[in-house]
């Protein structure tokens, strides 16, 4: 592909059928839905990315890059039904990485690391091979994500799920891979390291850690640039909150997002 990339649109309307009771306080479906889905075109692959509409509230953008992470996007449908926002996902098959070819050659990368051509670099040097034609492709499918969310987003929210004790808050801690990502950590005794908050807003930190959360502050200006989102929200000054917990944890999920936006709220 050259520099000049395409993309296709598709877009759908879907009313719920509770939608007439749409000025109903207390009903949990009160929002209209707009779904649209963008193609994009990475060497011999279309992705889709599916941008979901929850009323008009524009300031909240919820992200699911890794589409086997699927408890995370089946707890915040919930939640964007009630509280609004928009849902942004790449649809991948339900796997991690995204796999293309440019010519007869196999490429693949994380979508989390996508956001900096340093981190592109460094994740196909190590994981897949280097290739500066294929660094661009990817390059641009992060700018084309980038561009999805609105400018004036109040909070981004990244939707994440994991495997038990393979990556946690205690990642973070003195002596682990990622201590120099941090800046500060909380975890508490009672709860699962698993489940905890990633956060580049200080005060975010501060009033989740004070409701006993596992939470994690991202140091955004010495932490390693792997392309990740969340290096780039705290480059930008960008308010960003990953929510991980082990895959299964539905209700866990439900109730992390809920507290987190009533914090959103308080700032």
């Amino acid at each position: 592909m050259s520099a000049t990339w395409k993309i296709i649109l598709i877009s759908t309307i879907i009313v719920s059928p509770l939608f007439s009771h749409s000025l109903q306080q207390n009903s949990p479906y009160k929002r209209p839905v707009t779904e649209k889905t963008v193609f994009f075109r990475i060497g011999n692959k279309n992705l889709p990315l599916k941008i979901t509409r929850y009323s008009e509230r524009r300031d909240i953008v919820f992200i699911n890059l890794h589409h086997n992470e699927f408890t995370a996007v089946d707890a915040a449908k919930k939640l964007l039904q009630q509280h609004g926002g928009i849902l942004i996902e790449i649809e991948n098959n339900r796997q991690r990485n995204v796999h293309f070819r440019l010519g007869k050659t196999g490429y693949h990368f994380d979508p989390n690391c996508i956001f900096s051509a340093a981190g592109i670099k460094k994740y196909l040097v190590k994981n897949s091979r280097y290739d500066k034609k294929a660094a661009h492709e990817i390059e641009q499918l992060g700018k084309r994500i980038l561009n999805l969310i609105p400018e004036d987003v109040l909070c981004v929210i990244a939707l994440h799920n994991n495997t038990d004790g393979a990556y946690s808050a205690l990642s973070y801690t003195e002596g682990l891979e990622k201590a120099t990502d941090a800046a500060q950590v909380h975890i508490h005794s009672a709860n699962d390291p698993d489940d905890f908050f990633f956060t580049t807003d200080e005060k975010l930190f501060k009033l989740l850690s004070a409701e006993n959360y596992n939470a994690v502050l991202q140091d955004n200006e010495n932490c390693t640039d792997d392309g990740s989102l969340s290096v780039y929200c705290g480059k930008k000054n960008i308010r960003y909150v990953n929510i991980e917990t082990e895959h299964g944890k539905l209700s866990e999920y439900r109730e992390m997002i809920s507290i987190l936006l009533e914090k959103i709220e308080l700032k």
